[in-house]
């Protein structure tokens, strides 16, 4: 079955960064889209980034365009999150999610301002 488990979130405060990690496995990584979401506290859940099956394409939300950087790791099924500059308002919980939509359990990310 898909799994996606995100890792790297923690407390950073204000322009520190963090890179989160997601390890997926149960489907064809390297032909998957993939994006990272996030959920702030009794916010409706937001699209951060995407990156096409090769990685050579890539997407930003205006939230966060020059401040983070998504990659992957097609031989390793790895995907990133690179996120510098971190704001009080980029605290939320971060998750990975597939072409279908599915997504792990998420991490969580808290910038101290």
């Amino acid at each position: 079955q898909v799994q996606l488990v995100e890792s790297g979130g923690g407390l950073v405060q204000a322009g520190g960064s963090l890179r989160l990690s997601c390890a997926a496995s149960g489907f064809t990584f390297s032909n998957s889209a993939m994006k990272w979401v996030r959920q702030a506290p009794g916010k409706a859940l937001e699209w951060v980034s995407g990156i096409g099956s090769s990685g050579r394409s890539t997407k930003y939300g205006n939230a966060v365009k020059g401040r983070f950087t998504i990659s992957r790791d097609n031989a390793n099924n790895m995907l990133y999150l690179q996120m510098n500059s971190l704001k009080s308002e980029d605290t939320a919980v971060y998750y990975c999610a597939n072409h279908s939509g599915e997504k792990g359990q998420g991490t969580q990310v808290t910038v101290s301002s």
